[in-house]
């Protein structure tokens, strides 16, 4: 078993509120997690309402397809527009 992990660090520039930040992070994690089949919470910088930082994982059977998914899901934040990914990190882990 093989579990793809990326960390997303976000900065939204066009918000003046939480409320206004949460909308574009759920929707953000509802496409990524209906597109991809993964699974994706905001995992950090909750009351800041100009940065997010979301966390996401997906199981596979090889490597080679989890690193492609993170790699086409961190490609898809990118080309969304609505936030400006400044970061983030990737780590395959294998379980025996």
């Amino acid at each position: 078993m093989v579990i793809g992990v990326c960390k997303v660090f976000l900065t939204i520039d066009e918000v003046y509120s939480l409320k206004e930040k949460r909308h574009i992070v759920k929707s953000l994690i509802e496409r990524i997690k209906s597109r991809f089949n993964a699974s994706v919470a905001e995992v950090d910088l909750n009351d800041k309402w100009k940065r997010a930082v979301i966390g996401i994982s997906c199981v596979s059977n090889e490597s080679r397809h989890a690193d492609s998914m993170m790699a086409n899901i961190v490609n898809f934040i990118e080309n969304d527009g609505r936030a400006v990914l400044f970061d983030y990190s990737t780590e395959i882990i294998h379980v025996d």
